[in-house]
């Protein structure tokens, strides 16, 4: 099974489009606060884009993620980037991602909270965005650029040049 959560009216064929608002139609309603409606391990690829950041139980919903994947699913997420203007203008806005988000899932890291004795995910793939929409034009530009070293665009340009959008793609292990 495969899961677009968040779908809104961005129907995906092949996909189970999930959505917390009646009004888009989605397959299946899912409020992502609350205990996902899939049995264990039954999901192998998950999208979710400009979700994540409306979730206020982002660290449980991250544990029932892992609950209902399969070994070896994908998870590709598209989030804002934390100092995207846009960010701040949504107050429906719970949440900032940057690169190292995800890096609280893996053992030996800051996952106090998380309790793992495991790693639950691998970061396939991490990707800053310079724009999107027509912004988007500059990409071919500023993407090199500011993906050579993401610690280093954090530290010293995320707000003097901020790009608008983070990809992750994830593996789930098990």
């Amino acid at each position: 099974m495969k899961l677009h959560l968040g779908c809104g009216n961005d129907y995906k064929k092949g996909y189970v489009n999930c959505d917390i608002s009646k009004e888009v139609k989605p397959d299946k309603i899912v409020n992502l606060e609350k205990k996902l409606p899939f049995k264990d391990d039954s999901v192998e690829e998950i999208i979710a884009n400009h979700v994540f950041e409306h979730v206020t139980n982002f660290i449980p919903l991250m544990h029932e993620l892992y609950r209902v994947c399969k070994k070896g699913a994908i998870i590709k997420i598209k989030t804002p980037f934390y100092s995207a203007w846009g960010q701040y203008n949504d107050p429906t806005h719970v949440r900032f991602f940057t690169p190292f988000t995800f890096t609280y899932f893996k053992k030996g890291n800051y996952s106090h909270e998380v309790g793992a004795n495991k790693d639950m995910f691998f970061s396939k793939k991490i990707k800053i965005n310079y724009g999107i929409g027509t912004s988007s034009k500059l990409n071919w530009l500023f993407n090199p650029l500011i993906n050579l070293n993401h610690a280093f665009y954090c530290r010293f340009f995320a707000f003097i040049l901020p790009s608008s959008e983070m990809e992750y793609e994830l593996i789930v292990l098990k």
